[in-house]
Parts: C-alpha cells; sequence; structure tokens
C-alpha cells in the first residue's frame, strides 16, 4: 500500500512519463533535410561596387567597416583650402558632445532615424596644436564618436565630396594620425 505521498508521486510519474510517437521525435534530427530543406545560395562578397571602386557606395567591401569622410572645409585648417576629413561641428551649446556629434552628422545625412551612436562618450580623441600653415587658430581637441547605418544602403549626403572607407584606406587619408587610428579603430 501507498500512502499519500506515494499515490502523489505515482500519479505525477505517470503524468510525465509520455510515449511520443517516433516521428515526432526524430522531426528535430530531420531540420534542414527532407521536406525542410531550402536551396540557399548566399550573395556574393565582391559587389559591383567593389570591381568599379565606386568610394560612394555602401555597397563594398561588405565583410569589413566603412568610415566616412568629407571633403571640403574642416576646423583647424586655413579658409578655403578643402581636406578629407570627419563630419565634425564646434561644440557650443549642446547639451552633452553626444548631442554634439549627433548634430553634426545630421547637418550632413539629415535624418538619424538609421543611424545608432554607440555608447554616449567618445572612442577617443586628438589634441591639435596650431598648425604652421594656420597659427591663427589655438590648439583644440578633436573628439570621435562610433556610429552605425541600419537598414540602408542609401543615404543623402550634402557636402562638396565623400567617400565611404576601409580602415585601411582610412590611414591612406591620414598619414600624420595612422599610428593613433590604428589603435583607436580595431576593426
Amino acid at each position: 500500500m501507498l500512502d499519500d505521498n506515494g499515490i502523489i508521486l505515482f500519479r505525477w510519474r505517470q503524468q510525465f512519463r509520455r510515449a511520443y510517437p517516433d516521428e515526432f521525435l526524430k522531426k528535430s534530427d530531420a531540420r534542414g533535410k527532407g521536406e525542410y530543406q531550402i536551396d540557399f545560395e548566399p550573395a556574393p562578397r565582391i559587389t559591383e561596387a567593389d570591381k568599379t571602386n565606386d568610394k560612394k557606395s555602401l555597397k563594398r567591401a561588405l565583410d569589413r567597416r566603412l568610415y566616412l569622410l568629407l571633403y571640403g572645409d574642416a576646423y583647424g585648417t586655413p579658409k578655403g583650402q578643402s581636406v578629407w576629413h570627419f563630419p565634425e561641428k564646434v561644440y557650443k551649446s549642446e547639451e552633452t558632445l553626444r548631442k554634439c556629434a549627433e548634430s553634426a552628422l545630421e547637418s550632413v545625412i539629415g535624418d538619424l532615424s538609421h543611424t545608432y551612436f554607440v555608447g554616449n562618450a567618445p572612442m577617443g580623441h586628438i589634441a591639435m596644436p596650431p598648425t604652421d600653415k594656420n597659427k591663427d587658430n589655438e590648439s583644440f581637441k578633436r573628439f570621435f564618436f562610433k556610429s552605425q547605418v541600419i537598414a540602408t544602403n542609401k543615404l543623402n549626403i550634402k557636402c562638396k565630396d565623400f567617400v565611404w572607407v576601409t580602415k585601411d584606406e582610412l590611414l591612406e587619408y591620414f598619414p600624420e594620425h595612422s599610428e593613433y587610428l590604428t589603435k583607436m579603430i580595431i576593426s
């Protein structure tokens, strides 16, 4: 005879000791085979933009990160001298440095709905001393924020000229800062 605890234990074991049909148990083993098989061929990593070296396209170097560079007037350069630079803005009245960075990017691409800023702190900065070409400017700090383009391949960029470059190509545009950029940008 079983006491009350034994009867409850017996009923519990009966309830959870079910026999499932073999075809049900074998379904998980058959994933991706037979009737569940899907013919899938991945898209090529080398795109038409790679073949033509179109640096204005985001559809290039799909296995690497791309960085936006603008050609035009930059803070700290002589007036009228255009140079390659990241989107930038002089910090004035924004609440935070991140808000300033968002405002700088928004002035170039317009809508920020397809961008994501990674964190609230800058990923790095460079102290820029006055140059021989432009001794009128005081020294200043240039802060870098990481932002990612999400869910789009086309942005309406407003500037003289722009390029999307990989890390290796980026170092060609800034040879004087290549050591610092190599340490700051991991991939």
